[in-house]
């Protein structure tokens, strides 16, 4: 019985061994973001804290006067991770768990640097319009989202 509700498959002809391909969709990437997120509170939190402690953490929360630090930790720090990631193990730990992995959209192979940085900067580009890149996954056959398609990348299931 067919699954209304199943990631579409295609074929990919352009590798040198054909395979079917089953695309990650919309709630699936959701739940590794969620993942994702979650261990991202659980490590730059704690560091935070130590950095500033507790009250002058809350009072920079109110005044919305951070440092060059805070900027470095929410940002960069987890802009390298997030990039290190893709490149070493082609998923970052949410997609892992999940048995999900970022591809080349042409090679079904490992991303380039250029196309890790390309997709992540790319995130960027997807949220600005209310989100309507990420949520794109959702209607695009190929379930790619703005950035994947600003990268050439996909996200599959292993």
């Amino acid at each position: 019985m067919n699954n209304p509700y199943a990631a579409p498959r295609a074929k990919v002809e352009d590798v040198a061994d054909p395979q079917v391909v089953v695309y990650a969709g919309f709630w699936v990437r959701v739940g590794a973001s969620i993942i994702d997120s979650i261990l991202m509170m659980i490590i730059f939190i704690p560091l935070l804290m130590w950095i500033y402690g507790g009250e002058e953490l809350v009072q920079r929360a109110q005044t919305g006067e951070w440092g060059v630090t805070y900027y470095l930790i929410t940002y960069l720090l987890p802009a390298a991770a997030i990039i290190a990631f893709w490149l070493a193990r082609q998923a970052t730990p949410g997609k892992m768990a999940l048995s999900l992995r970022i591809v080349d959209a042409k090679t079904l192979g490992p991303l380039s640097t250029g196309q890790a940085i390309g997709r992540y900067l790319g995130y960027y580009v997807s949220s600005i319009v209310l989100g309507l890149g990420l949520l794109w996954v959702a209607f695009d056959a190929r379930k790619q989202g703005w950035h994947d398609k600003i990268a050439g990348t996909l996200v599959i299931r292993k």
